[in-house]
């Protein structure tokens, strides 16, 4: 890949390994790169530690999401989904074991998928994109089962409350449709931005991240990041973070986000922002906590840039993994 594209290259999603030793992370130009996590973060680390052991190309046009499940990496971009095993992709080999893509109305435009999640209480995929549509897939039978409308704009992030059996999904029309997945059916649609505390109009109403924990959501993008108490339907703390926040995530006792900005914000849970971050990308689109696995319980970032920024502590900064 030649300077220019480097230079123009975006991280737009990331997924750790199930065994936690491998970071997967997707680009703008439909690549997937794979990092050995031990490589790099072993004592004897060399900058040829902080390459990828491999790259392909799984797409045209980029990689929006990247999942994985118990084995297999899922990627996502132009209207389909292909699967990988890990275990070949470790040893190089790289054959989609499948690809698939839901059924669209109409066969002439391919709307790109933005997000998915993995439902555990079902073993389906929520897959969420530019058709305004969330589409299940079944992964055992690899049948897509049903289709959830509602939205009328397209769909930028899902989210899975596991033991509620209910679906989150977040869109350009300004809406967090919450979904019975028993029933397939819309159960309540919160439009954050005719929240007044919420609102920030001079960004537009778009949903550009939403993610829960129990009774709780994170939301935002064009209005305010902010977290929302799921029984009272209401936001209970708004955090001042200036810019489109693409990415939050629960975390112990925090919320971290990232958006427009070179840094990972540390929020508390009372809508105070802890701290900021730095990072070298000028914005970034994704944050992923390695829980899979203690010896690497790591936080990496990426962005606008061919750099995915690596925390082995929240408070800074180790070092970056390049494309």
């Amino acid at each position: 890949m030649g300077p220019v594209e480097l230079l123009h290259m975006s991280v737009f999603s990331q997924s750790f390994s199930p065994c936690g030793r491998y970071l997967a992370a997707g680009n703008n130009y439909g690549e997937i790169a794979l990092f050995s996590l031990s490589a790099a973060l072993s004592p004897d680390a060399t900058v040829q530690s902080q390459k990828p052991v491999l790259t392909f190309t799984a797409h045209e046009g980029p990689v929006f999401t990247l999942i994985s499940s118990d084995c297999h990496l899922l990627s996502a971009g132009n209207g389909e989904i292909s699967a990988w095993s890990w275990t070949e992709l470790i040893k190089k080999n790289v054959k989609p074991l499948w690809t698939k893509r839901p059924n669209y109305k109409s066969s002439l435009e391919i709307p790109e998928i933005n997000a998915m999640i993995i439902n555990p209480r079902d073993n389906s995929l929520v897959v969420g994109g530019g058709d305004n549509n969330v589409h299940i897939l079944d992964l055992e039978h690899g049948v897509f089962k049903s289709v959830l409308q509602g939205h009328s704009d397209y769909i930028h992030c899902v989210s899975v409350r596991e033991r509620e059996a209910d679906i989150l999904s977040g869109s350009e029309d300004g809406a967090v449709r919450i979904w019975d997945s028993r029933m397939d059916q819309s159960v309540h649609c919160i439009e954050v931005y005719k929240y007044e505390s919420c609102a920030r109009p001079q960004y537009g109403k778009w949903i550009s991240c939403v993610t829960t924990d129990s009774d709780w959501m994170l939301c935002g993008g064009g209005p305010s990041l902010s977290l929302w108490h799921l029984r009272s339907l209401s936001p209970t703390s708004i955090f001042p973070l200036t810019g489109c926040q693409r990415q939050a995530a629960f975390h112990q006792d925090m919320i971290l986000a990232v958006g427009d900005g070179p840094f990972v914000s540390h929020c508390l849970l009372g809508g105070e922002v802890k701290a900021q971050i730095p990072c070298t990308p000028q914005s970034l689109n994704t944050l992923q906590l390695n829980t899979n696995s203690t010896e690497h319980r790591v936080l990496t970032a990426g962005g606008s840039s061919d750099h995915i920024e690596v925390f082995t502590n929240l408070s800074y900064r180790a070092f970056s993994l390049s494309f």
